[in-house]
């Protein structure tokens, strides 16, 4: 299962998240990688653990102020980008622009839907890996899983209509072990998560619990 932490901008200290994940990950079949804030990226990078953008646009180098480059990204250290996560919606053709940006600088994509068929028309861009979130359920720690595991499944369905190579992550609401287990059961490959985390008192902590169980 890949664990994708997103610490959005929460008042967290990102290195102190990114070293608690790397030591669970040590200890844990489990994959974990962090999303940090842009600014954040080489400092969590250079703790070691596998490190992710939030967001990239659909730009080359050039006149581009305010953007975010996906080499840039890569430069500061990250392996992969989510795309067109809820609180950073874009339209269909800059999602696509999105991720052949971050194709063209090495970058693994995760791309984000509300609901299944909005997942597979996120798999026809051709990513690596797309996560469904209904943002209604985002940060409010009842997992889409145990709300509505229709919505996993079909998601799931969708995707490997479109293409079987791309793999889907289950957002939303995640936050323990058992949310982890029952995504899994649902057909996901991982889980996107962010306040579970980026929130709890010790990281470290809740990182064990939710991996526990894999």
């Amino acid at each position: 299962m890949f664990v994708l932490i997103n610490l959005k901008t929460y008042p967290c200290d990102p290195v102190a998240v990114a070293e608690a994940a790397r030591d669970v990950d040590e200890t844990t079949d489990a994959r974990i990688a962090v999303a940090p804030q842009a600014t954040h990226l080489e400092r969590v990078a250079e703790t070691g653990v596998e490190t992710w953008a939030q967001h990239v646009d659909p730009i080359d180098y050039g006149s581009n102020t305010g953007h975010t480059l996906a080499e840039a990204v890569a430069d500061a250290g990250a392996a992969g980008t989510l795309i067109n996560h809820s609180e950073r919606r874009l339209k269909l053709a800059d999602v696509d622009g999105a991720i052949r940006a971050a194709d063209r600088a090495g970058l693994e994509t995760v791309v984000c839907a509300n609901n299944p068929a909005q997942i597979g028309a996120a798999t026809a861009l051709g990513p690596d890996a797309v996560a469904v979130e209904p943002p209604e359920l985002i940060g409010t720690g009842t997992p889409v899983s145990q709300a509505d595991p229709d919505v996993v499944e079909d998601a799931v369905d969708a995707a490997a209509r479109v293409d079987e190579d791309v793999t889907v992550l289950c957002g939303a609401g995640i936050s323990t072990g058992e949310d982890v287990v029952a995504a899994a059961d649902l057909g996901s490959s991982g889980v996107l998560l962010a306040s579970g985390v980026a929130k709890a008192d010790d990281p470290a902590v809740a990182l064990a619990d939710l991996v526990e169980p894999l």
